[in-house]
């Protein structure tokens, strides 16, 4: 057996010894799915704590698990990763390592972020998702939402929230409708690629970051030459890839993106705010011609107990919206959503109420996870 095997028992828990496929097997467990989603997301691991997976979006202590040594964390970790990126781990303390990992037995990819803290070696690992869902299931208040933004042909769709919130599952949704109803050419710019799409009415190249391209802005700048009807950015981290973005979106094409924003208003912030303060004019009519859709998500814990459910707040680009973005009167977008409902716009808080009149969650969840005001009253 090598030293760095995965099948090597190492970690002490539940009164056995346990491999990091051992501790992965969870994520495979179909006991542990509600409509082919995972209620396990993500295992954490770093030096004098044990082992946690993020179950339903709580951190939950394996039973009987041992605090983690740093070797014990080599001989669970190692396995997963090259020779190389061990190597910069032990050269270099203040290097993170950002990799993938497929599991080829159960077939089940992991994205693996590695770095040091005062206590030492300290990992996440997430799974990504196995199954894409039908666009029609996933849970949109209204469902012109969704037949609108994949029947667009140009503009900007932006979906946000925080890490761990959907964004990705959202997206691939939209691009597997999209791949399965419309002749159309998608490149995606991923890091990683989370869900893989075999072509079907559409053509699809996807590539990853540090693979296929070195940086968003170098494989966007690319992708605009390969002739693109539809483009999926990861995510927009900085003015450069902002930029492009909507520069693609005023040129004929249709892009996608992710966003680090809790809610709509805070999007066209972030935004801006990349960019020198003398830009701010500039960028906000740039926003208001080049904007399509922006989805705020976050998922919150059924009632029932039994998996997650997402909660959307959603904005859909018209005259008045885009009147609002150019002239910086972003206090007046959350009064647009609550009374655009008929347009396919909805505040976070009605969808909130919605969910909480269905039973689907508590009334309690809602009123922690609001956004702006308050709901109480119309809960009672």
């Amino acid at each position: 057996m090598s030293k760095f095997d995965p099948n090597k028992k190492v970690y002490k828990a539940q009164g056995g010894n346990f491999s990091i496929f051992d501790l992965l097997r969870s994520f495979a467990d179909p006991e542990m799915e509600v409509d082919s989603i995972s209620r396990i997301s993500d295992l954490h691991m770093k030096v004098g704590e044990p082992v946690r997976y993020r179950y339903d979006g709580d951190l939950e202590t394996i039973e009987g698990g041992e605090p983690l040594t740093e070797e014990t964390m080599r001989e669970l970790i190692f396995p997963l990763i090259t020779q190389s990126q061990r190597q910069s781990l032990i050269d270099n303390p203040q290097l993170d390592i950002d990799s993938g990992y497929s599991w080829d037995e159960k077939k089940i990819n992991f994205r693996l972020n590695i770095f040091r803290d005062r206590d030492g070696m300290a990992c996440v690992m997430r799974m990504l998702p196995k199954h894409i869902p039908e666009i029609d299931e996933i849970g949109f208040m209204n469902a012109k939402v969704w037949q609108d933004i994949t029947e667009l042909k140009q503009g900007l769709v932006l979906v946000t929230g925080v890490t761990g919130s959907g964004k990705s599952t959202t997206i691939a949704s939209i691009i597997d409708y999209v791949n399965k109803s419309r002749k159309a050419r998608i490149i995606t710019l991923e890091d990683p690629i989370e869900y893989v799409f075999s072509s079907e009415q559409s053509l699809i190249s996807q590539r990853e970051l540090g693979k296929h391209l070195s940086d968003f802005p170098n494989g966007l700048r690319s992708a605009l030459r390969e002739n693109p009807d539809i483009i999926y950015v990861g995510e927009i981290r900085d003015a450069t890839t902002a930029q492009l973005a909507l520069s693609a979106a005023e040129t004929g094409h249709l892009v996608l993106s992710t966003l680090h924003t809790k809610d709509v208003k805070g999007t066209f912030s972030r935004i801006i705010e990349m960019f020198p303060a003398e830009r701010s004019t500039e960028l906000a009519a740039q926003l208001s011609f080049s904007l399509a859709f922006v989805l705020s998500q976050k998922l919150l814990p059924r009632k029932s107990g039994n998996g997650r459910v997402p909660v959307f707040e959603v904005l859909k680009n018209n005259t008045g919206v885009a009147n609002i973005v150019r002239t910086g009167k972003l206090h007046l977008v959350y009064s647009k959503l609550e009374t655009s409902q008929a347009e396919g716009m909805n505040t976070l808080e009605q969808h909130l109420i919605e969910l909480v009149e269905a039973d689907v969650i508590s009334k309690k969840e809602a009123i922690a996870h609001v956004n702006e005001g308050s709901i109480v009253s119309r809960l009672d």
